[in-house]
């Protein structure tokens, strides 16, 4: 029951959410139980609290069985610290999800990767059953708020260094906590890292392709007329005024994740988390809309600060092969990181959500990674 009310109580904002809506955290709740139901690893799972009250929906998973901790609690900052097991003295595995996602949608990953050490996974702040605390419409500070979340949630989980692992706005917000707090990270795993290049309109012109011919720019005339207008909205503002209409729009537009996840659910289990994680009152989607430039842009992109990043933190970036990032901006941060460990990957087979579309290779790639250091 204290699991239940917690599950409600993390929004500090008056909740938004028409009436009409068919969901509530507590639908979110009970369809992200169904999924962490498929985990045969020990999972404790369990609000974090952050000095600011704020409150982090985390997932622990370590290689041991004999896990004490009670999955329906609710545990402070000093109680963390205390909890916090580090199996076998190798340094845990943090993952950080993409725009719109959840801890739900690791569970193809989960139990490979807790095979030989702690992971953690956690709902940015903002996002799935975490706290929705108002963000700044500044790009700057919003960016901010976010890192000094996962910061403080760190020092709540006790945590001295972790491997971060970020799918992406994930791997753009774990560059910016790297970039902030270097010594904390031991590897920076960037998925698909989204926000890293500069907008178009910013780089410096290259001339004409060869041959003279000269490519169009960007999405067609009417694809950035529509989105000049989606541009004053929040993000997912769409699949809230949907109303009752919203479960089947997200069907409809991300059949993808019923496909991704089809080995575990005939159902819509996955499409109901998609939408039940974003049909919740606006938190973290104004945060990136604050951080967004037009077409999915950052307003402050990574790549020219990489150049700032400590050089003793060793970074692998893995792209889906046929993912619509572009995976040249690997061999950019390779590039301007001259002495730095940087490492590009590419998985055959895979789009934007890599970890979902190629698992095994997913799993054995970043359990590579993770052995290399400890």
């Amino acid at each position: 029951m204290d699991d239940e009310i917690e599950a409600d109580a993390p929004s500090r904002l008056s909740s938004w959410v028409p009436s009409w809506c068919p969901t509530s955290m507590s639908l979110l709740k009970n369809t992200e139980a169904k999924i962490l139901a498929c985990i045969r690893n020990d999972l404790v799972s369990r609000f974090v609290s952050l000095p600011s009250q704020d409150k982090i929906w985390t997932l622990t998973l370590n290689p041991n069985q004999n896990q004490a901790a009670s999955s329906k609690t609710s545990i402070s900052a000093t109680q963390t610290s205390h909890t916090s097991i580090h199996s076998m003295g190798r340094t845990p595995l943090v993952l950080v999800h993409g725009f719109g996602g959840g801890v739900g949608l690791w569970v193809h990953n989960l139990d490979a990767l807790s095979q030989r050490r702690t992971v953690h996974a956690f709902d940015l702040l903002g996002f799935g059953r975490s706290s929705r605390p108002a963000f700044s419409n500044d790009p700057g500070q919003a960016e901010e708020q976010s890192v000094h979340a996962i910061e403080e949630w760190r020092r709540a989980m006790g945590l001295d260094s972790v491997i971060l692992l970020g799918h992406s706005l994930g791997g753009y917000l774990a560059a910016s906590y790297a970039l902030a707090h270097p010594q904390r990270v031991r590897h920076l795993i960037l998925v698909d890292p989204w926000g890293f290049p500069e907008h178009p309109s910013t780089r410096p012109q290259t001339g004409e392709p060869s041959g003279g011919e000269v490519k169009p720019s960007g999405p067609p005339r009417w694809v950035k007329g529509v989105a000049s207008v989606l541009m004053h909205f929040n993000p997912l503002a769409v699949i809230r005024a949907a109303g009752p209409w919203g479960p089947g729009l997200v069907q409809r537009f991300r059949p993808d994740f019923k496909r991704k996840f089809e080995d575990l659910f005939e159902d819509n289990t996955m499409t109901d988390y998609i939408y039940h994680c974003n049909a919740q009152t606006p938190s973290g989607e104004i945060a990136f809309r604050a951080m967004s430039e037009s077409f999915g842009w950052a307003k402050r992109p990574m790549l020219p600060r990489m150049p700032v990043l400590s050089q003793d933190t060793p970074m692998t970036v893995l792209y889906g092969a046929q993912s619509w990032v572009d995976s040249s901006t690997g061999e950019r941060i390779k590039t301007l990181r001259p002495g730095s460990y940087v490492k590009n990957i590419i998985i055959e087979g895979a789009s934007h959500h890599v970890y979902a579309d190629q698992p095994d290779e997913f799993n054995r790639v970043v359990q590579e990674i993770c052995d290399s250091i400890d």
